[in-house]
């Protein structure tokens, strides 16, 4: 969601705005690069991360705007819900108004329920590094800059972080991107996002910035990685 504080053009002026998503563009949005979402050639594959756990599992990651990382996840098999939210501060800020004037210690984050024995954590994160997001930038991601659009992983169990954290070294081993991998693992609870802001792209089809930035995403991961989209 836009921050109105951050240094870089904001999507909208207010969350009330934000109700009519399909309103015009920002100014100057149509002078910025659209972002290219094709993965990098010979990404490194997942680690490897034993048995399978049994029952729904859930994954928390932060990489910019949530509306792109949801609408993203949303097309992936395995994955049973998506909510948008913030991770990293406390329950009292965890609001659009708090948020955004980034002095709360939140990122923008998305919370997934998947089913591991459909698709695995390593598979979520390399569909997270390699087409959701640049996990190369520091506090922003495109037109959207500030701490809140960090790129950050909140590992919900041990062996999460461990493959979190394999992951990301294996990425840098491999120089698949020309910059090191930015993504943070940290801790912390999620809170759900405003209404407005769920299922913002399904609802939303019209709308100018996620048109431009995310739809690509998504069809990067029709593409790559046929076997996870749906």
């Amino acid at each position: 969601m836009p921050n109105p504080n951050a240094t870089s053009l904001t999507r909208f002026a207010a969350p009330l705005v934000a109700l009519a998503a399909g309103a015009a563009m920002i100014t100057g949005l149509s002078t910025m690069p659209a972002h290219s979402a094709s993965p990098p050639r010979n990404f490194p594959a997942p680690p490897a991360e034993g048995k399978p756990a049994l029952g729904d599992q859930v994954a928390v990651l932060a990489g910019g705007c949530f509306w792109g990382l949801e609408g993203v996840f949303e097309h992936v098999k395995g994955v049973k819900s998506v909510v948008s939210g913030y991770a990293g501060g406390s329950r009292q800020d965890a609001t659009y108004g708090a948020v955004s004037s980034e002095r709360t210690g939140h990122a923008e984050a998305i919370r997934v329920v998947y089913d591991p024995a459909r698709i695995s954590y390593g598979s979520l994160l390399k569909i997270y590094f390699s087409v959701a997001h640049d996990p190369t930038q520091v506090n922003r991601q495109f037109p959207d800059t500030g701490t809140s659009y960090r790129s950050a992983i909140f590992p919900q169990t041990p062996a999460q972080r461990r493959t979190a954290a394999a992951y990301i070294a294996a990425i840098d081993k491999a120089h698949a991107f020309p910059r090191p991998v930015a993504t943070k693992l940290e801790s912390g609870a999620f809170y759900p996002a405003e209404a407005y802001h769920q299922d913002f792209m399904r609802r939303n089809p019209d709308n100018g910035y996620t048109n431009r930035y995310d739809k690509p995403k998504i069809a990067a991961l029709k593409t790559a990685y046929p076997q996870f989209y749906r």
